[in-house]
């Protein structure tokens, strides 16, 4: 099968270094290479989202259970959690607190839009609360939350702040130390670049004596405790890790520090504009406000008269793949991801798909015209 590119919110395209580490033999999950890999993983992502002296879990399986871990060891029964929605995934963490029969309030914006600095310094006002929660970049609305400036309102407070990064750690700043984060959850297949199979959670000291304070909590495999002294010392056996999983993504950490923190989030900024660019010149205009636009994904209206399952079916065949709407979106808007490893020749690649796709469709364009507007971004002709 001919190979597509994945421009969806995640996975996001894969960069052969990362296939190579995956395609290896298995080997012993307590054996020299895991434990070398699995430890080198641990210790990049630490630097990665700026956390010296707190703990990393690098576990098999997915963003929704990483959501859910780092609810079970931070927040006990009888305790009341603040959830700050900005969609589909604040929604999503509202339920996990219900199905474990966890107290959360919720603090929602309309989809497209964002919770303010100014909303949550009221609510904080009013009460204190365990935890506050918040996704950095909610991959249904495509709003990203001003995480530092929730983090600065909470620094001095005694609740602990949990981010869900799924959709941003490794491609945007996340400053556990310096910002005051306590809990980062987040997956392997987004901006890391690697493929899915991972949940990842980063716990700050205070965050960890939490946990440990905390007699029992209801699960035994989501259960922090259990996995620290495999984090600590992966000869060790708890449950069988995804060894071929864990090595590609140490590969993937590798690349990140490679290309430098501050180089891969100007990247992921840069990319972003020139593709919103090129968007804005066929006609395109997004149902994110701009206030709130992410520098991953950007949700895209569609025009007056496009379908949407013909249009991505169009582009399917052009050899790129992006993603419907989720919920009261669907149809209405493509939403496309442009993180982790992407190349600007990747991203010209797209953006002429889109625009023979919408040729196609009788759209009235000027050939070129988007890909040119991309261009004085990415050849840096246009200021950033």
């Amino acid at each position: 099968m001919k190979e597509k590119l994945l421009l969806i919110p995640g996975p996001s395209p894969v960069h052969p270094r990362i296939i190579n580490r995956l395609s290896l033999p298995t080997v012993s999950h307590v054996g020299p290479e895991m434990v070398a890999e699995l430890k080198g993983a641990v210790e990049n992502l630490k630097k990665i989202v700026d956390c010296a002296n707190g703990e990393a879990f690098i576990i098999a399986g997915a963003g929704t259970l990483a959501m859910e871990m780092a609810v079970l060891n931070t927040v006990a029964r009888g305790e009341k959690a603040l959830i700050i929605s900005h969609g589909y995934f604040g929604e999503r963490m509202a339920e996990i607190f219900r199905a474990f029969d966890l107290e959360a309030e919720i603090l929602a914006s309309p989809w497209g839009q964002g919770i303010y600095p100014e909303d949550l310094e009221k609510k904080l006002k009013l009460t204190s609360y365990a935890a506050v929660i918040a996704t950095h970049v909610d991959t249904a609305t495509g709003t990203c939350a001003p995480i530092d400036q929730y983090a600065a309102l909470l620094r001095n407070r005694e609740e602990l702040f949990i981010v869900d990064g799924v959709c941003a750690t490794g491609g945007m700043e996340e400053f556990m130390d310096s910002w005051g984060i306590d809990v980062i959850l987040t997956a392997a297949q987004k901006c890391f670049g690697a493929p899915p199979g991972l949940s990842i959670l980063v716990l700050s000291p205070r965050a960890m004596e939490k946990r440990k304070a905390m007699k029992s909590i209801p699960a035994y495999y989501s259960d922090l405790l259990r996995w620290l002294p495999i984090m600590k010392d992966p000869s060790k056996y708890f449950s069988t890790p995804c060894v071929n999983e864990i090595r590609a993504f140490y590969e993937a950490t590798q690349i990140v520090l490679e290309e430098g923190l501050e180089k891969r989030f100007e990247r992921h900024r840069l990319i972003a504009r020139a593709i919103r660019a090129a968007l804005r010149e066929m006609g395109f205009s997004f149902f994110t406000h701009e206030a709130f636009l992410a520098p991953t994904l950007s949700v895209v209206r569609y025009q007056e008269g496009m379908n949407d399952k013909r249009f991505r079916e169009s582009l399917y065949e052009k050899g790129i793949v992006v993603a419907g709407g989720l919920g009261p979106t669907a149809g209405l808007v493509f939403r496309m991801g442009h993180m982790g490893n992407l190349s600007q020749e990747q991203v010209i690649f797209a953006l002429e798909a889109i625009e023979k796709t919408m040729i196609s469709m009788n759209f009235p364009l000027k050939a070129g015209a988007a890909v040119e507007a991309a261009k004085l971004y990415l050849e840096g002709k246009k200021p950033s």
